[in-house]
């Protein structure tokens, strides 16, 4: 019997500061970001057992993130404290562009994680695996860990889950491009967004795009669309989900919520076009309040809309 959670995620986790666009412009409102942990919680919170391997500093952030955890439910046994460097920060601001990061995370606990210090039999123990390429792209001794994170997974035959997130303040498109594209040959779920991946592939239409991945070598691909719902694809076919309307008012988090809420569904038996479904409903309800975390419903709010018809 593993003592692993079943899904096992990596990453940098981030201090958000997040300014409502009703405020006075001096006001923020903290919470919790960083997309792999933001994938564990939306998990935890669908029903899921969940665990996060990271690295955090000697901070009151670092404190904050482990209570956070602990309340949450996702386990952080084998999270580390760097004695040095500090725990990432974001700030979150909107416009009619919609919203916008700008970081304080340059040697950021997380981003000096080694191959050395990875928990690589917590990863053999889990059932799936995730990883984004925000992860990659922080440092290049970070990009070594998710490499080795998932050899430990293959290896093991634990599936891997990979959300292509582009942040090209952190390394060029080509750069990007190339390590994305190279990881999406070793996963078994791929989890795009659209606007990102028209970046990286240079196509527009979403058919192509799942096309494309999947001729990479991913058996199953979840495109994520905004408000255009989502677009499930694997050899036998391709399905676009509708998606659940609500009054929006911040998208922070709502693809690491589709994450965690389809990777759940998954587990829990649910083939991809009902648990895209269901991630959909659970990305919609994400965005009607501010932050990344503290918006995300419980499975019982996403139920309780099915239920309704949506």
């Amino acid at each position: 019997m593993s003592s692993s959670p079943d899904i096992v995620c990596l990453g940098e986790p981030l201090i958000e500061f997040n300014r409502p666009k009703e405020g006075d412009g001096r006001t923020w409102l903290q919470g919790f970001g960083g997309d792999s942990q933001n994938v564990a919680i939306a998990a935890a919170r669908q029903g899921a057992s969940t665990g996060y391997l990271t690295s955090v500093g000697q901070d009151w952030m670092g404190d904050a993130f482990l209570d956070l955890w602990k309340s949450e439910g996702v386990d952080a046994s084998r999270v580390t404290r760097h004695p040095t460097a500090p725990t990432g920060v974001s700030f979150v601001t909107h416009s009619s562009a919609g919203h916008k990061f700008d970081y304080l995370r340059k040697n950021s606990a997380a981003s000096l994680m080694t191959p050395a210090t990875l928990a690589a039999d917590y990863i053999a123990g889990a059932r799936v695996f995730h990883l984004s390429a925000i992860g990659q792209a922080i440092s290049d001794s970070a990009r070594e860990t998710c490499d080795a994170a998932i050899d430990a997974a293959r290896k093991a035959g634990v599936k891997v889950s990979y959300d292509t997130n582009l942040r090209l303040r952190l390394w060029e498109l080509d750069v990007a491009r190339e390590v994305i594209d190279a990881t999406i040959a070793r996963c078994d779920i791929a989890l795009p967004s659209l606007d990102d991946s028209q970046q990286l592939t240079g196509l527009k239409e979403p058919e192509a795009i799942v096309a494309y991945y999947l001729g990479l070598g991913a058996p199953l691909v979840a495109l994520k669309m905004g408000a255009e719902g989502s677009l499930i694809a694997t050899r036998e076919g391709q399905t676009r989900i509708a998606p659940h309307k609500v009054e929006a008012v911040d998208a922070t988090g709502a693809g690491d919520t589709f994450d965690g809420a389809f990777l759940t569904r998954l587990l829990a038996g649910d083939d991809p076009e009902t648990a895209a479904r269901y991630a959909n409903v659970a990305a919609a309800l994400s965005t009607t309040g501010y932050g990344a975390v503290t918006p995300m419903p419980r499975a019982e709010d996403v139920l309780t809309v099915l239920k309704r018809g949506a």
